[in-house]
């Protein structure tokens, strides 16, 4: 027991979801469809052509997203992406299964954080707390976490009507890993009275380490950065230290592979060829020395793209599919 006091969860007040404002419902989820602004890069045809590459010789394409990804509207976007095999692994903070649950639960997310933290109330949704439930039982079962809530989505659609929306769903339906690594106290979740960190852990560890095993097998394939400042480059930077010490031990290297990062932060042109000093405030803007320098410093290639993802990933989508004219993915795969 910890000689210090613990705050009283027994005493919070949670609220039906359904009394929430949010920010984002199911009409702001651009449609496959939508018109949306042309993205021009140099660089962005190589890209594209580094994740055919990659899929035709079998290798993965990993993504790790923000969880701005799915408030920005494009659960359809990167649904579509997983289902036509372009994404063969997503990973995402504790935010971003949130987000998803939640959408596939009521077909709305992402609250009014400036009105509800006002009392108290911020987080403070019945309904969400859910995903606790599922994580204790994840932890029970040796499974991951984004692993349990996709399978309690795509399980129980009369509970999601809305399990379209799911990416979590989407990749347990289609055996493609939907990886959460979790900060305990970062999350709505964790105020709840429900909350086991002990069970978190174990769920969250597990999808670190299935996230590590597919990092193993980035030899010729390609790792993208989708506006995650911090989760997502810390996670991939231990998980590819673990999977290279591995490796040398077997004589296998994991050095030619792909990375990419997409955000809006302004890095100068030349920023794949150092790091900026550490009198410098971007020292510390983790996508650029660990992405884009350090652990592609032995063989690999890296990009940026600064744009609104709400531009960047459907011309992405776009692209791939161009980029195969009529032919499956399953055909370039094989």
């Amino acid at each position: 027991m910890s000689r210090y006091p613990l705050f009283d969860r027994s005493k919070l007040h949670l609220r039906p979801l359904a009394e929430r404002r949010n920010d984002l419902s199911i009409q702001g989820c651009l449609a496959l469809d939508s018109p949306v602004p042309a993205f021009d890069h140099p660089e962005f045809p190589a890209l594209i052509q580094a994740i055919v590459a990659a899929r035709r010789a079998g290798r993965p394409v990993i993504w790790m997203i923000g969880a701005h990804v799915i408030k920005q509207g494009l659960s359809r976007y990167l649904v579509d992406l997983i289902d036509r095999g372009w994404i063969t692994h997503l990973a995402t903070n504790g935010a971003g299964i949130i987000h998803d649950f939640e959408l596939a639960y009521q077909g709305a997310t992402s609250e009014d954080v400036a009105r509800y933290i006002k009392q108290g109330e911020f987080g403070m949704w019945s309904e969400t707390g859910l995903v606790n439930v599922i994580v204790r039982i994840a932890a029970s079962r040796g499974e991951g976490l984004g692993e349990a809530v996709g399978r309690v989505i795509e399980q129980e659609p009369e509970r999601f009507p809305h399990h379209d929306l799911s990416v979590a769903a989407a990749g347990w339906r289609t055996g493609v890993p939907v990886t959460c690594h979790v900060g305990i106290g970062c999350d709505i979740i964790h105020q709840h009275p429900s909350c086991d960190g002990r069970a978190f852990g174990a769920a969250s560890y597990t999808d670190f380490l299935i996230f590590t095993h597919t990092v193993s097998q980035l030899e010729g394939g390609v790792f993208l950065n989708i506006g995650s400042a911090v989760t997502g480059p810390e996670v991939y930077l231990k998980s590819l230290s673990m999977a290279r010490n591995v490796g040398w031990q077997d004589g296998q290297q994991i050095c030619h592979f792909t990375t990419a990062v997409f955000d809006l932060v302004s890095l100068p042109p030349d920023a794949r060829d150092g790091i900026a000093p550490k009198t410098h405030p971007q020292y510390y803007y983790r996508p650029w020395k660990t992405i884009l320098v350090r652990t592609v410093a032995d063989g690999g290639r890296s990009y940026y793209f600064c744009g609104d993802h709400r531009v960047t990933i459907p011309n992405l989508r776009r692209r791939l599919i161009e980029s195969t004219a009529r032919h499956a993915i399953s055909d370039i795969a094989a």
